[in-house]
């Protein structure tokens, strides 16, 4: 008999970083980023205990693809996305905002139309 799957729990899962904007202008290195990820994520509460349970790669300068083999959070990556902000003091003018189920992307902050708002 094979083994079961508890329910809800995907044994492959594929998430996604957008960070086309900020990485465009220069503002977030993507390797470094990467990297940060791949020295930060808990596996079985350890880091870096990732093995083949984890993949972390890196799609040019577009985004960050983070591959798990059993259950995972796509919470923590905004965690984790929002520590790397803070740590690089952008974290004013970057937000960390879910386009999709599996993507997240990194965009600015909408500064204009509260400077509109403050004239008047």
């Amino acid at each position: 008999m094979a083994p079961r799957v508890p329910r809800g729990k995907k044994l492959v899962q594929n998430f996604n970083i957008d960070i086309s904007d900020p990485a465009g202008d220069k503002i977030i290195d993507p390797a470094a980023f990467e990297k940060f990820l791949h020295d930060r994520i808990k596996v079985q509460g350890q880091t870096g205990n990732l093995g083949d349970v984890v993949t972390i790669t890196r799609n040019g300068t577009d985004s960050i693809a983070v591959a798990t083999k059993g259950p995972f959070s796509k919470r923590y990556l905004k965690y984790l996305s929002k520590k790397f902000l803070k740590k690089n003091k952008v974290r004013e003018y970057l937000r960390v905002i879910a386009v999709n189920k599996n993507t997240y992307k990194l965009k600015y902050f909408n500064i204009s139309n509260q400077e509109e708002e403050a004239e008047e």
